[in-house]
């Protein structure tokens, strides 16, 4: 990975907490809650979640900017950032059951969804991981969707399979 050395520290601020999140997001997913490790990295994960979608509003929209340089990528940060404070309201307040939608839905929409998005042609990521072929992104992201619709359809068989607890 070849990243830009006159990258913007808002990018900076923005990348480097998102690669964090993505490793630290299985870590507090898979734990039992109020397990040690699931609330160190759940904690941690946090953090990283809310410095990536606060550093966003310093970066201008390559796609669809609408207005001083916000775009529709920038209501994600946004509901992001509401999330965050919902999944740990949630948490605090013992409704383990909305704290893990929460903070499910956050991994793997602003996180994986829209992550794999950064690998469009044109974006940062792109040109840094595929300097050669900006073409070589759009079939990561068919890997990355191929990837995630067999686990969730695995997932899905799985839990089709389970007996009723009636």
């Amino acid at each position: 990975m070849t990243l830009p050395a006159d990258m913007p520290l808002a990018l900076h601020l923005h990348l480097w907490p998102a690669l964090l999140a993505l490793v630290l997001g299985p870590v507090a997913l898979r734990r039992r809650s109020r397990d040690l490790w699931h609330r160190v990295a759940g904690y941690a994960w946090v953090a990283s979640m809310a410095l990536v979608a606060g550093s966003a509003f310093w970066l201008e929209a390559g796609v669809l900017p609408i207005a001083f340089g916000f775009g529709p990528i920038h209501l994600l940060s946004v509901v992001v950032l509401y999330g965050l404070v919902r999944g740990v309201a949630a948490a605090r307040a013992g409704d383990i059951a909305a704290h893990r939608g929460w903070m499910r839905g956050l991994y793997w929409q602003a996180l994986i969804v829209a992550g794999t998005l950064t690998l469009l042609p044109g974006r940062v990521l792109n040109t840094a991981l595929f300097p050669g072929d900006p073409r070589a992104g759009v079939f990561a992201i068919a890997a990355i969707a191929a990837i995630a619709g067999a686990l969730g359809l695995r997932r899905w068989a799985g839990q089709r399979r389970r007996p009723s607890a009636g």
